[in-house]
């Protein structure tokens, strides 16, 4: 799966059933080339420039399940 293919991906916690957005961008380790977290700009961002500077940076570890319209993941 692509990076790209994240951004088409809505991303709901589980632990409170919360809509966090769609994913803007993702932390990659620059020795592995693996993914290490997803960033989801805050509420009333647009395309992540305007707006409010809350982003939610989602850990690799927590993400619990992708699916084909969804991302879950466990935050508390």
């Amino acid at each position: 799966m692509r990076i790209y293919d994240f951004r088409q991906k809505e991303v709901i916690n589980l632990a409170d059933g919360a809509r966090l957005g769609y994913v803007f961008d993702a932390i990659i380790n620059d020795d592995t080339g693996c993914v290490e977290a997803l960033v989801i700009p805050g509420q009333g961002k647009v395309l992540g420039l305007f707006g409010k500077d809350n982003e939610y940076i989602i850990p690799w570890d927590s993400i619990k399940k992708i699916g084909d319209d969804i991302v879950l993941v466990e935050l508390k």
